[in-house]
């Protein structure tokens, strides 16, 4: 109790009252103090009081935002830990940047919003909060940037699946200003053992016997082989490092640059001075994030493979910015016309690590590909402060591209032109394009799927995938991963249909579940299982797992009307991108054709089993009613605030209604 109540050091009793203050004298003049706020002036005197030189305050103001988490110590050991490899090294990115604007004179601020980790809390109610700090954490970079009222442009740093979307939703919002995105990079992969999305099964394959325990020990410790940057696979981080860097918010080939690295660090110096050059020219975001842009988001997102979870992100993004949100049919156009041209896990067929497609030259490479199939807008700007026509001609004759390649032939044995294809490569390979939105009495709002990940051992001959099996249900995903693990009398098995309800926005925040779905990846006998789910799904997901079921159970869609034994015929087209979820029968094998099949869920009710989840925070309820008034998850999950106003203030004059909604009612 001593110890803790006071260490027993008398000397610390020699507590000052005063200090001198720092030397020297506030660039003020008489203009400043007659007509601007004082915060202004008080601003000057805080920046004194931290250090900085009273007589270089009048430089230029930017304000870096970053989700950095953990600490590290000067010579690099950890302090403390962040949540996770994202955003533990973000402190050396943005101290080059700082750097740089200190040099030229300018004065930075930083500032942070950390995230939390979707690998970390995946199994757990910590998903319940992942999507919906997304618009939370955009929410906090916008209002720390507003707080700085005498900043000249943002530099946002980022790296993983909600902290980097954020970011890129604040920086669209700031469309008067520039900014300028830093992409945290990626972590190694070992030399040795299993990479971050295979390791994340470890768990499944033992339980079902396929993995010993010194195995998973192993695997699971040598997984992350570097301290920093997101994980090794296209998931939903490397796919918004990917996007944004095609959207012309990143310098070119910034994308997926290995975390801590010198040529990491590079890229954040040159950052900082774009920025700077952006502002001197009067340039603002809005001149970058633009239609144009965003089809060219679209467009490069098809040719990697990206995470489906981008369909919740980039309509977001564009919603920022004030421009139109594409629609399924906009993603299905995209689609149909960009080949998968990007050999990376998780998609296959080799699999390679993401650092191997930065060496094979990352975005601007791939855009080489597609500008040679006129599929981009060359006239897009980008933050360098040229088109990305311009871009691409520096990026086809740049002794960065040449070093890079050939180091990846020289280190690792790779041919740079077998991880990023020509189309005709591909289309030898039968590698597919990249997402599929099938539709059906079970989806009548649409669905998506990663059809280009579905396992070639279950696709006909034809490349069509075609299911017929008898439904499992499940409202609880600790259920349908107890089954999955052989942990009940009823495990799943080949041949079924793993129904998962009621854990879109307004039942769990509309989880990730990787647990399941990597589960099945893995497992000898999972690709013979299929996934129907409100849900949502990891980047680094494969197989036949159909997502975003919409309308979602808890909003009265048809999913939420499935029981046990139903049978559910799943038929998805990987070539012309076209399909379908429907029941097809029910227990008492009753085979029903698509529309008996919709006349049977009109009749039936909901499933007794689904309600919202019990441990749903408060905070994620309010976020999935906003969103849901919003537009729900097609429109990316967001709030639009005009909307909802519409909607309370068409509350406060319906009939009957003289002073306001009765108590109780439902305003969303």
């Amino acid at each position: 109790m001593n110890e803790i109540l006071d260490s027993g050091d008398h000397s610390l009793y020699d507590v000052p009252t005063h200090a001198p203050g720092p030397d020297g004298r506030l660039p003020l003049t008489a203009e400043i103090l007659r007509t601007r706020p004082s915060g202004d002036t008080f601003g000057m005197t805080q920046d004194a009081g931290m250090g900085w030189s009273p007589a270089a305050l009048s430089g230029r103001q930017f304000v870096i935002l970053s989700t950095l988490g953990g600490m590290r110590a000067d010579d690099g050991t950890t302090v403390a830990l962040g949540y996770h490899t994202g955003h533990f090294e973000l402190g050396l990115a943005i101290r080059a940047a700082a750097e740089q604007f200190k040099q030229a004179g300018c004065v930075p601020y930083a500032a942070y919003c950390s995230d939390p980790c979707d690998g970390r809390t995946q199994g757990t109610t910590g998903m319940f909060d992942s999507l919906a700090y997304r618009n939370d954490a955009a929410s906090i970079f916008r209002r720390l940037v507003r707080s700085i009222p005498t900043v000249k442009g943002v530099l946002g740093v980022a790296t993983c699946d909600k902290g980097l979307p954020a970011m890129m939703m604040a920086l669209a919002s700031f469309g008067q200003m520039p900014c300028v995105l830093i992409p945290g990079g990626v972590t190694l992969a070992p030399s040795r053992g299993e990479e971050t999305a295979k390791v994340q099964s470890i768990g499944a394959r033992f339980a079902r016997g396929e993995l010993s325990l010194d195995e998973a020990s192993a695997s699971g410790c040598r997984a992350c082989a570097s301290a920093g940057g997101g994980c090794q696979f296209l998931g939903t981080a490397a796919t918004s490092q990917v996007v944004g860097e095609a959207l012309g918010l990143s310098l070119p080939h910034s994308a997926l640059a290995p975390s801590g690295q010198p040529i990491w660090l590079d890229m954040a110096q040159r950052s900082a001075k774009a920025l700077m050059a952006m502002q001197a020219r009067g340039a603002n975001t809005a001149d970058v994030v633009t239609d144009g842009a965003l089809k060219n988001a679209m467009a490069v997102f098809a040719a990697f493979g990206g995470s489906t979870n981008l369909i919740l992100h980039l309509p977001a993004i564009a919603f920022a910015a004030g421009l139109n949100r594409p629609t399924i049919d906009d993603w299905t156009d995209i689609n149909r016309r960009v080949p998968r041209l990007v050999d990376v896990l998780p998609n296959g067929p080799v699999n390679h690590p993401t650092v191997c497609v930065y060496l094979a030259g990352g975005v601007p490479e791939v855009m080489l590909r597609l500008r040679d199939m006129d599929l981009l807008d060359l006239d897009a700007m980008t933050t360098s402060g040229e088109s990305l026509g311009r871009v691409l001609q520096w990026w086809e004759s740049s002794p960065r591209r040449h070093a890079l390649r050939k180091l990846l032939r020289q280190r690792n044995g790779i041919d740079p032109d077998a991880v990023i294809l020509t189309p005709e490569q591909a289309q030898g390979q039968g590698i597919t394009s990249t997402v599929c939105f099938p539709r059906g009495n079970l989806a009548p709002e649409g669905s998506v799927i990663k059809s280009t990940a579905i396992d070639a051992r279950v696709l006909d001959g034809d490349g069509v995938y075609r299911k017929t099996g008898p439904a499992r249900v499940f409202v609880r995903e600790r259920d349908a991963v107890a089954a999955v693990k052989c942990q009940t009398d009823r495990p799943i098995q080949a041949g079924d249909v793993l129904v998962l309800m009621g854990r879109g926005p307004l039942g769990s925040g509309m989880e990730e579940i990787y647990q399941i779905t990597s589960a099945l990846k893995y497992l000898s006998w999972g690709h013979e299982v299929a996934v129907v789910t409100d849900a949502r799904f990891s980047g680094v997901s494969t197989g036949a797992c159909i997502g975003l079921v919409a309308p979602e159970a808890l909003a009265g869609g048809p999913l939420g009307k499935v029981r046990d034994g139903d049978f559910i015929q799943i038929i998805v087209d990987r070539n012309r991108l076209e399909g379908s979820v429907n029941l097809v029968g029910d227990a008492e094998q009753h085979r029903l054709s698509p529309e008996q099949g919709a006349q049977l869920l009109d009749r039936r009710t909901p499933h007794p089993d689904l309600s919202p989840d019990p441990d749903l925070p408060p905070e994620t309820r309010l976020w999935a009613a906003l969103q849901q008034a919003s537009g729900g998850t097609w429109a990316g999950c967001v709030f639009d605030v005009a909307r909802i106003e519409a909607l309370l203030a068409a509350s406060h004059t319906s009939p009957g209604s003289r002073t306001g909604p009765r108590p109780g009612s439902r305003l969303l």
